[in-house]
C-alpha cells in the first residue's frame, strides 16, 4: 500500500461521492482509478461496457472461491 497525493479539490470530490455510493473515501478512489485504468486500456468500452467487465470478473471470482479485490481484472497484454 502507498500513499497518494491528490488536489484538495479532488479529495472533496471522492468524499462527496463516496458518500452517495455508501462506500469509503479509499474505496471509492480505487474504484475510480480502476475504472480509468480500464477505460485506458479498453477504449472501445464505454462506462456501461467497463461495468460488465467488472461485474463479470467478479462472478468469476466468486464461482472460483475469491473475492474480486483478492483477483484484480487483468488488463490487456498484462502477464501477472
Amino acid at each position: 500500500m502507498g500513499i497518494v497525493k491528490i488536489s484538495d479539490d479532488l479529495h472533496d470530490q471522492i468524499r462527496l461521492s463516496s458518500s452517495a455510493m455508501s462506500r469509503s473515501i479509499n474505496a471509492q478512489a480505487e474504484h475510480w482509478l480502476r475504472v480509468g485504468q480500464l477505460a485506458e486500456n479498453h477504449p472501445h468500452l464505454n462506462y456501461a461496457g467497463i461495468c460488465a467487465l467488472l461485474l463479470a470478473h467478479a462472478r468469476k471470482a466468486d464461482e472460483e472461491g475469491l473475492s474480486a479485490a483478492a483477483a484484480p481484472v487483468r488488463l490487456v497484454g498484462s502477464k501477472a
